[in-house]
């Protein structure tokens, strides 16, 4: 098997005195969806912010294109090509769409998404593009916080409860553009909650429950069954 393009190995991840990750490990190969799944707190942010450099594990290791980035800080995983699209979008209020998209592109990698490729995969961006941020939808901030993480150029994109709080149609719509981010290169990790979404995107899974990897696999040999043990714990 060739080298994974981000490998996590047994990592513990602590708030304070509270220890939120046990011993997770993950492999994410080039150009492969993986979703992470579980029901709240079972760590699934946690692993994505230790992945992003927002939080530093206390054990094990974070290997991203063979470089370990475990004690990198969040700037230097963006410019080595992670990108996170966070939970809550985190938009900047007082930015209009185009000015928040901009930000994403500060690092300054090359590759193949710029404004206009941004524009092309979420039209409603461009024809809202003078908008303040808070004047759109949810699902359209949804949008806008994807098309500032892939303005960073990255080469795994870690997106955190993209459907959360968004109505089903437009959950649907936004999974419908995960092909065409993937088709440029790209490895996703997508954490969700909604498994049937989770299942139809990703070619592996892996399900937390508190803290530990509670079940993994390849999505179309993981049976509901399986799937419903591992995630309530039973």
């Amino acid at each position: 098997m060739p080298d994974p393009l981000l490998e996590v190995r047994a990592i513990d991840a602590y708030y304070g005195d509270f220890q939120a990750l046990f011993g997770v490990s993950l492999r994410v190969n080039a150009g492969e969806v993986v979703a992470v799944i579980g029901a709240n707190g079972a760590g699934k942010s946690t692993l994505l912010k230790s992945i992003a450099g927002l939080m530093r594990p206390k054990a094990g290791d974070i290997i991203f294109d063979g470089e370990p980035i475990g004690a990198a800080p969040a700037f230097a995983v963006v410019k080595r090509g992670i990108a996170l699209v966070p939970e809550g979008r985190r938009l900047f209020p007082s930015l209009t769409v185009e000015e928040n998209l901009l930000i994403g592109g500060q690092s300054r990698r090359p590759g193949p998404w710029t404004l206009d490729r941004v524009y092309d995969l979420f039209p409603v961006l461009a024809e809202r593009r003078h908008l303040p941020a808070p004047a759109l939808s949810g699902g359209q901030q949804q949008m806008c916080s994807i098309g500032r993480a892939l303005m960073s150029n990255p080469r795994l994109l870690l997106c955190d409860e993209i459907s959360l709080g968004l109505a089903p149609i437009i959950v649907r719509d936004i999974y419908a553009r995960l092909p065409a981010i993937v088709a440029e290169g790209l490895a996703l990790i997508v954490v969700e909650q909604d498994i049937a979404q989770a299942l139809k995107a990703a070619r592996q899974v892996y399900c937390l429950q508190e803290g530990g990897i509670a079940l993994q696999g390849p999505a179309r040999e993981l049976t509901r069954e399986k799937i419903s043990a591992a995630y309530f714990g039973v």
